[in-house]
């Protein structure tokens, strides 16, 4: 018997057509040439006239409908849940092991707050942003993998090991009694790159895999219980399960409270076995699914395919057309036109992450830059790096009062598309560094040592500026609200306008404009210091200020052709029709192919 189930749920579900349903206008016939006096005789209609809200139930909308009424996210379904559990296990373990990095890198055994590697400000900000750039750019390796030959769970299940391995050997160079200062650099350096690897296989996929459970549908109308038509749009679905997929991230990282308090109290080792222990919810989580997930298949060399195609493009001076088959009949190529406006449509994507390195540079600052300025002011019984924990806190807030409140509010006047929730979330990442270029003023006007704190003299060595840590919080309060904007957006954007079969890899190309911010990171990391810090903030202020706004006049077209992009997913295509696929052998099969 095959272990292969077919779920409806992922391929296209065809609503009843308006023939087979009596459709009954809700509203006068708006014609333009009618005249006041001829809307005076408008006659009230009889009972028997009254439109039937049961006839509009379940009907595909019309143009105008699609325009002028409310859309609304369906149900969830709980295999969301059980994906959200993994990443959720996944982020813990990340963040966890991040926040301790920069005190762990930067400051000796002797230091005040204690240390281990001595590496210094300026070498611990570099190595930093280089555990954010492998981290990023291992996703590429990660989701080619999983649209070639293995699939999305059966690569997270692969890399989620890798991961563990990753963690315990950090965990064990990092225990004082068996290790020693150059011990435990080689093996944090070997440890990064092994968890980098590791997180980009899981990360490249768990996204894709949340969006995948959601059921594929066209939009169609509802008659809520108070007698409201609403359409029922399966890209507000996606939006929503993007939103608390993040919130879930979200949550996970919150181990940095965590991890902060072992790092002081206890020790490094202490901060690193947490997440050690803590991975392995996410590992019991893809156990239990395992048989619940919708799977997608493996494409047939849908990477390569996807490549060929854009190069017949290239080769025509960017002219896509000339790799349509039903255009070049004579041509024998090994896709439909469909294909090609899938992948027009995906080259679109990518032009839109161009901007991104600038917003990932001011995200990066948060696991760098922030918490070394924190380690400068007053603390009050606090780790310096428990800070990022206020991002996290921020966002769990933020979310479901943008999701239940500022979007169906903002709904009502326009549709907040992705281009324009993208550049919100630049003017919000603008902001932090304003407000982060401010305090830091502040800072070096304040005793004892000013512009160069704790240095001034060796017995100020472990008295900070008086400016109290917690008027960091509002930046990253900012940064939050500029991920749920911009960060989320991108995670859907990426999904949303990628072939069926290439959503991992589509997403991996987003998540590789981290990796390029890291390299900006690591470039202006000469910066990040005292006394010229703040400046390394003025300029990522304006920096984002000026990319959001170009970002806006360039790409604000796409709103424009957004519900016919959107389109392409609804049209028939029966040579790339999706069947689920629910067993590992099958997708390892095709590895031999």
């Amino acid at each position: 018997m095959s272990d292969t189930k077919n779920i409806p749920d992922a391929t296209i579900k065809e609503k009843p057509s308006d023939q087979e349903i009596v459709q009954v206008s809700s509203s006068i016939d708006h014609n333009p040439e009618s005249s006041s006096l001829e809307k005076s005789n408008f006659r009230p209609l009889d009972a028997e006239e009254l439109p039937c809200a049961e006839a509009d139930e379940g009907r595909e909308p019309t143009e105008q409908e699609m325009t002028t009424l409310r859309h609304v996210s369906s149900s969830i379904p709980l295999s969301c849940w059980l994906v959200a559990i993994v990443e959720l296990a996944e982020r813990f373990s990340y963040y966890g092991l991040s926040a301790p990095f920069q005190n762990y890198m930067q400051r000796s055994q002797t230091d005040s707050p204690k240390g281990m590697l001595g590496l210094g400000q300026q070498g611990a900000t570099a190595l930093s942003y280089f555990f954010q750039f492998w981290c990023y750019v291992t996703p590429i390796f990660g989701g080619w993998l999983a649209d070639t030959y293995l699939g999305k769970f059966a690569t997270i299940c692969w890399f989620c090991g890798i991961y563990i391995i990753g963690i315990f050997l950090l965990f064990i160079t990092s225990v004082p009694s068996i290790t020693s200062p150059k011990i435990a650099l080689g093996g944090f350096v070997t440890a990064i790159i092994i968890i980098g690897l590791g997180t980009g296989g899981v990360k490249a996929n768990v996204s894709p895999l949340i969006a995948d459970q959601v059921p594929k549908t066209k939009p169609y109308i509802k008659v809520t219980k108070k007698g409201e038509r609403v359409i029922v749009d399966p890209n507000v679905t996606i939006q929503r399960v993007f939103m608390f997929f993040y919130m879930m991230i979200n949550i996970g990282s919150l181990s940095v409270i965590a991890t902060a308090e072992l790092e002081l109290h206890v020790g490094f080792w202490a901060a690193y076995l947490l997440p050690f222990c803590f991975f392995f919810l996410g590992v019991i989580a893809l156990f239990l699914g395992r048989n619940k997930y919708v799977k997608t298949p493996v494409g047939d060399k849908i990477i390569a395919k996807t490549f060929a195609c854009a190069w017949v493009g290239i080769k025509n001076r960017f002219n896509l057309d000339a790799a349509k088959p039903s255009l070049n009949p004579e041509k024998s190529y090994r896709w439909n036109d469909h294909f090609v406006e899938e992948v027009r449509r995906a080259i679109k994507a990518c032009w839109v992450f161009v901007f991104y390195p600038i917003f990932w540079v001011i995200y990066g600052s948060m696991n760098n830059g922030q918490i070394a300025v924190a380690a400068n002011m007053e603390m009050h019984g606090l780790s310096n790096s428990i800070m990022t924990c206020f991002n996290s806190i921020a966002i769990i807030v933020f979310i479901p009062i943008i999701d239940k409140v500022f979007y169906p509010i903002a709904r009502r006047f326009t549709p907040m598309k992705p281009i324009s929730r993208i550049t919100i979330g630049f003017f919000f990442a603008s902001g932090a560094m304003i407000y982060s270029a401010v305090l830091q003023h502040f800072i070096y006007q304040a005793g004892p040592c000013y512009d160069h704190p704790r240095a001034c003299a060796p017995e100020y060595a472990d008295v900070p500026n008086h400016v109290h840590i917690a008027l960091q919080v509002p930046i990253y309060a900012l940064i939050a609200l500029a991920e749920i904007f911009a960060s989320i957006t991108g995670l859907e954007y990426a999904y949303s306008k990628s072939p069926a079969s290439m959503k991992a890899f589509t997403t991996s190309i987003f998540l590789f404009t981290n990796a390029i911010g890291s390299l900006l990171g690591i470039a202006i990391s000469s910066t990040a210091k005292d006394p010229i810090i703040i400046w390394n903030f003025t300029g990522m202020a304006v920096a984002a200020f000026v990319a959001g706004t170009a970002f806006y006049l360039i790409f604000r077209r796409y709103n424009k052709i957004e519900i016919e992009q959107q389109a392409l997913d609804y049209e028939e295509d029966h040579e790339s029709e999706i069947h689920p696929v629910t067993s590992f052998a099958r997708s390892a099969k095709s590895i031999g192919h």
